[in-house]
């Protein structure tokens, strides 16, 4: 049985919709009860075996109740929202939480990757490279980046970067974010401004560097995310923490006109104030070194911008039932 926690989640539904085509179907899916939330919605059109909450998963796991029944565990839950204020609470929910995944893992001999995050680098003036050295020197900007890194860390402390692997996600976009709320992609929330105003809105630059939706992210598209996740599971001689990204930083201006294009319309953007909340922590910049990545001879190919918008737009947010 194979294990994907935040399995309702964007990119875990995702991923297990990658595992279904690969012929996958005993699936245990971990995340937050979902009948009543929109995230059920990811999973309509996926063949899966079980599905648990996630302290009652960790409870059963550490209780030996799965020992010798689970072959790999992708452990993608985490809370996500990059203004979560509770540091303790990230704490637990995304460090302590992945430790004790890790460790059952460890003592089990069983598969591992995990989900880290782009956040980790904070204002990328110390780079965006994921060589092991480097961790320890990085400042996120947020308490979320800090949940994420401080795992990062306790991996890297403990030479497990040896056993398991993880993945820094860089600004992740398509199908089955729809329940993010505020941490959906712009593409999402473009696209819905388009059709309910006519345009699109774009923060103001506070750095003279930067014009008005010039700050720049590297936008990396989810069918491409888990295929490269797949490919470390069917080679897991690999392992390591590894940026996943396009390795090309673009910026909000280009991401807005990708987007009027694939909705055969004329560029018609706006530039808004950025709320105070978030200005301090607002990164200009951020694109993913893929040096070690491709050194490990990962073979896929991350689409250009243009195209996966078109194929997101055109194929699921034009369409009645969006999700993959």
């Amino acid at each position: 049985m194979i294990v994907v926690t935040g399995g309702a989640g964007f990119i875990g539904s995702v991923l297990v919709w990658k595992l279904n085509t690969l012929g996958e179907k005993d699936i245990l899916v971990v995340d937050e009860r979902a009948e009543n939330s929109p995230k059920w919605n990811n999973l309509k059109k996926h063949s899966f075996t079980g599905y648990l909450d996630s302290e009652p998963f960790l409870q059963k796991l550490e209780a030996g109740e799965f020992d010798k029944k689970i072959t790999a565990i992708f452990h993608m839950g985490a809370c996500s929202d990059t203004t979560e204020m509770d540091a303790q609470f990230l704490r637990r929910n995304n460090s302590e939480y992945s430790e004790r995944i890790a460790r059952w893992c460890l003592k089990n001999n069983v598969y591992l990757s995990y989900a880290s995050s782009a956040a980790t680098y904070g204002n990328g003036d110390l780079g965006f490279s994921d060589e092991d050295w480097k961790t320890r020197s990085l400042r996120p900007l947020n308490h979320y980046g800090q949940s994420k890194l401080d795992f990062d860390l306790w991996v890297l402390k403990n030479g497990y970067e040896k056993a398991i692997t993880g993945f820094r996600f860089f600004n992740v976009y398509g199908p089955n974010e729809y329940h993010k709320g505020s941490m959906r992609s712009m593409v999402q929330k473009g696209f819905e401004q388009i059709r309910s105003q006519g345009k699109i809105n774009l923060f103001k630059s506070y750095k003279k560097e930067y014009a008005d939706g010039g700050q720049m992210r590297d936008f990396v598209y989810v069918k491409d995310v888990v295929e490269a996740m797949l490919w470390f599971y069917q080679n897991p001689q690999v392992r390591g923490i590894y940026n996943l990204g396009a390795g090309k930083a673009q910026s909000w201006n280009e991401l807005a006109e990708a987007i009027f294009k694939a909705c055969d319309r004329e560029p018609n953007i706006e530039y808004i104030e950025m709320p105070d909340s978030i200005r301090d922590q607002y990164q200009y910049f951020t694109q993913a070194e893929l040096k070690k990545l491709l050194a490990t001879g990962c073979p896929v190919k991350f689409q250009n911008l243009e195209n996966g918008v078109n194929d997101y737009v055109k194929n699921y947010l034009s369409r009645p039932d969006p999700y993959l």
